[in-house]
């Protein structure tokens, strides 16, 4: 029989850890609730809007866009989108960017009251929007694979972290990185180098590291490229890329890098626009099946972020989808952005009116806003 002072002190402990948990949930339903109420407040085109992660040219119609001047505010206040990315043309100067980020952030701070995304492809080596236009000292990074290649965690820690360290001083908040593919095809060229290597373990090893640093610089990272890009020989910016492998196959190597960015609280996982033939028998890339967007990587993998589309205006979309059928296809698969749409205004508008005929519900709109607003609200 127990002491009764040690039942006493166990029943103690009890009620506190009740308390404790009672309050956290409290808290966390009161959090749900303010993010709720905002989304009720947001008009119905409002909160469509927010599932659009776009440049700046597709939101203001203009070329080459490098202030958000009175024809972005005019669009932005038509079509508040939850993101833009900024791309080579948009960036000229150090002094520049940080003015085109903080611009979009006023616009944004003065119509919805909420922060927007802003988001660049820094990966580190060639693929690196803000590096490689030189407009600013950076660090150099030959490639994520020299990164790899080293075996030590601890570079890619402090390779996510550098790049974060001058994104934030640009007023980027979002950056999408790093590419979690294993590079398991050595006649792929599309990820090649892109990725940390060739062996499941060590690259995500790598990448749990990697979204560490940018976390601790406040940079948001967005896992790529989900179901796994480096099997395939076939270049997604051009066609359908094919990956073979079979469900047991990638859940024992090329899942491992996007289990751990997602236990390392990767705020998106970005879809690519893969085949799995070896998973789903129709011909449809990842991007737009609810098999893997909703019943695999959210449901079995339990990725509670934001799933957003890779580039929606790339060659494997583009040549067999029109841009407003793509979008709505991303969205009723799961995704909870849409990134790049050929044709932006005519991919909103085949979404909102998705969303009035019922084809997309009311409540998933809702559960993808709360997601984005909680995300927004979490840095």
């Amino acid at each position: 029989m127990k002491n009764w002072k040690e039942t006493d002190k166990q029943m103690q402990k009890e009620h506190k850890t009740t308390v404790t948990l009672v309050i956290a949930g409290i808290c966390l339903l009161a959090g749900r609730s303010v993010v709720a109420a905002e989304t009720k407040e947001l008009t119905q085109e409002q909160r469509v809007a927010q599932l659009f992660f776009v440049t700046p040219d597709q939101l203001s119609g203009v070329d080459g866009t490098t202030v958000a001047g009175e024809v972005t505010k005019e669009a932005f206040e038509n079509c508040p989108v939850g993101g833009i990315i900024l791309m080579e043309n948009n960036i000229l100067s150090e002094g520049q960017v940080k003015e085109l980020t903080a611009g979009y952030q006023l616009l944004s701070s003065e119509l919805l009251d909420i922060p927007v995304f802003i988001g660049v492809d820094e990966e580190g080596g060639r693929v690196a929007r803000i590096a490689n236009a030189g407009i600013m000292d950076t660090p150099h990074f030959s490639s994520m694979y020299e990164v790899g290649a080293s075996g030590n965690p601890q570079e890619a820690y402090q390779a996510g972290k550098e790049i974060g360290a001058y994104l934030t001083e640009l007023g980027i908040d979002t950056d999408f990185a790093p590419v979690a593919d294993v590079w398991s095809n050595a006649e792929n060229q599309v990820i090649g180098d892109r990725s940390f290597g060739t062996d499941p373990e060590k690259v995500a090893k790598m990448v749990a590291e990697a979204v560490r640093g940018f976390h601790d610089s406040q940079i948001r990272t967005a896992v790529k490229h989900f179901p796994g890009h480096g099997n395939t020989v076939e270049d997604s910016h051009r066609e359908f890329a094919y990956n073979y492998s079979t469900k047991e196959e990638l859940e024992k190597g090329e899942w491992k890098p996007f289990e751990v960015g997602i236990e390392e609280q990767s705020e998106f996982v970005m879809v690519g626009h893969i085949c799995c033939p070896n998973i789903i028998s129709e011909e449809t890339p990842a991007s737009l099946s609810e098999e893997l967007v909703t019943d695999i990587l959210r449901n079995e993998m339990g990725f509670d972020g934001i799933i957003i589309t890779d580039a929606m205006d790339m060659g494997a979309v583009t040549a067999h989808y029109s841009c407003g059928e793509a979008a709505v296809r991303a969205l009723e698969a799961g995704a909870d952005m849409i990134l790049m749409p050929e044709d932006f205004q005519e991919a909103y508008e085949a979404v909102l009116q998705a969303v009035r005929d019922g084809r997309i519900s009311e409540e998933q709109i809702s559960e993808s806003v709360s997601r984005i607003l909680n995300c927004k609200k979490s840095r």
